[in-house]
């Protein structure tokens, strides 16, 4: 496919590309704040080279944070779960990655498969501004969501039946205990490119079609088997 007309000016005012990474979704980003690696650091830096502007990056821990960030003005693009909730200040291109949102209990809980998590008397451990909190706020009608800095965390320290979050480090977290993940997942996670919701739609679909180029290439393919990472990559836009 052919590669946009990238619009420097707009993206990227300041005159080099700001972007915020995420480094509490191990799927997406890896390494440390002074040497971010994965599959959205690698994207951001052909995001910069395709605009012709130096990198910046700016590492938080939790989307909460990457969400403020671009509100706020710090930066120029994010990643980020296209959620409803997060629409209002964030524009989107459509996915370039789908992860999956699971629940995770004891060996011995009651609980056999997810369906069965929206009961009267079940609380879940979220992580707070998560895409799954922010999911599941909108959509469990009786369960009772218990925020928390780390999901698996309030988990155990308050006893609940389950605690919710991504598969990759959920099936980490259960490996060698008796704690099991219920299936099917809850969610599918969509993980997008997100600017500031102002800018100018003509910058916004460059930047999307430009992802959709990363995509097609195979370039999102490969940078998530170089962080040996298991994810699907979303499918055409």
């Amino acid at each position: 496919m052919t590669v946009p007309v990238p619009p420097t000016a707009s993206v990227a005012p300041t005159g080099a590309l700001r972007v915020v990474i995420n480094l509490g979704n191990p799927v997406l980003a890896q390494g440390t704040a002074e040497e971010p690696r994965g599959v959205t650091v690698a994207i951001a830096r052909e995001v910069a080279r395709w605009l012709g502007v130096p990198l910046e990056l700016e590492c938080v821990d939790a989307a909460r944070d990457a969400y403020a960030a671009i509100t706020e003005g710090r930066v120029d693009l994010c990643f980020l779960a296209n959620e409803p909730a997060r629409e209002e200040g964030v524009a989107f291109t459509a996915p370039y990655v789908l992860i999956e949102g699971v629940y995770v209990t004891e060996g011995d809980s009651p609980l056999t498969s997810s369906d069965e998590v929206d009961r009267d008397g079940v609380r879940v451990g979220v992580r707070t501004g998560s895409a799954y909190d922010l999911y599941l706020t909108r959509t469990l009608q009786h369960a009772e969501l218990v925020r928390a800095s780390e999901a698996t965390d309030v988990f155990e320290e308050e006893h609940l039946d389950a605690a919710a979050g991504v598969r990759q480090p959920m099936e980490d977290y259960v490996a060698g205990t008796e704690r099991r993940i219920l299936e099917p997942a809850f969610m599918e996670i969509r993980q997008s490119v997100g600017l500031p919701r102002a800018l100018d739609p003509a910058a916004v679909a460059a930047v999307a079609a430009f992802v959709e180029h990363l995509k097609a290439t195979g370039f999102v393919r490969d940078e998530l088997a170089r962080s040996g990472v298991e994810a699907t990559v979303a499918p055409p836009a």
